[in-house]
């Protein structure tokens, strides 16, 4: 139920629990690092380790002792797992006229999923005119560019999304918005905090620069 950074050798670093995942209902929070896991300390740099030593059976339990910045002593949070199944997002509406969307992850589907709550926002409101949206990707680890650059080109119309350049030639990309927007003229809000990485970075970058 994260999203998860093992480059330094000694901890885990949450980048961010999903939505409703044990993880998240446990407690782990966005900038933890996990240093051991049922006792046993993390230790990234051996070969030897269990690439899937968080994961387990649905219903056991894993241990984790976690350093929080901030906090003084490291701590103990009992995770129970079970099948992981994101819904990336979700919708409704904060009080007429203005519509809140939570993404948390960019998947194959967000971006269709992201037509289909706002479809069922506006058959729940009528004709009420949208009066400004509300966009959270707090804690949104990422994940699929091309998902990030189906949302981001329901706001924009005409313009360039995010590009990518390399070594080699044939990764250098450019992602465009095409003619046409969903919610033009409307007042857009995005909420990010230390946990919005990768594709939430690309929309919130493509959103505030145009």
């Amino acid at each position: 139920g994260i999203e998860s950074d093992e480059r330094d050798p000694n901890r885990i670093r949450v980048v961010a629990p999903f939505d409703g995942t044990p993880a998240q209902r446990a407690g782990l929070r966005a900038g933890d690092y996990i240093i051991a896991i049922n006792g046993i300390p993390v230790d990234n740099e051996d070969e030897n380790a269990d690439p899937n030593r968080l994961r387990g059976k649905p219903g056991s339990k894993v241990v984790l002792t976690v350093e929080r910045p901030g906090v003084a002593l490291p701590f103990e949070l009992t995770v129970i797992r079970e099948n992981i199944a994101i819904q990336s997002v979700r919708a409704r509406w904060l009080e007429p006229g203005y519509a809140y969307f939570r993404i948390s992850a960019f998947q194959g589907d967000t971006g269709l999923e992201f037509r289909r709550q706002w479809q069922a926002l506006q058959a729940s409101a009528g004709e009420a005119p949208v009066r400004g949206v509300l966009m959270d990707l707090r804690s949104n680890p990422g994940g699929l560019i091309n998902a990030a650059v189906e949302v981001a080109d329901e706001f924009l119309s005409d313009v360039p999304i995010v590009s990518t350049k390399g070594r080699n030639a044939l990764s250098d990309t450019r992602y465009f918005a095409k003619a046409g927007e969903r919610f033009s003229g409307v007042p857009v809000v995005l909420l990010i905090d230390a946990g919005s990485a990768s594709a939430s970075e690309i929309l919130a970058g493509a959103l505030q620069d145009n």
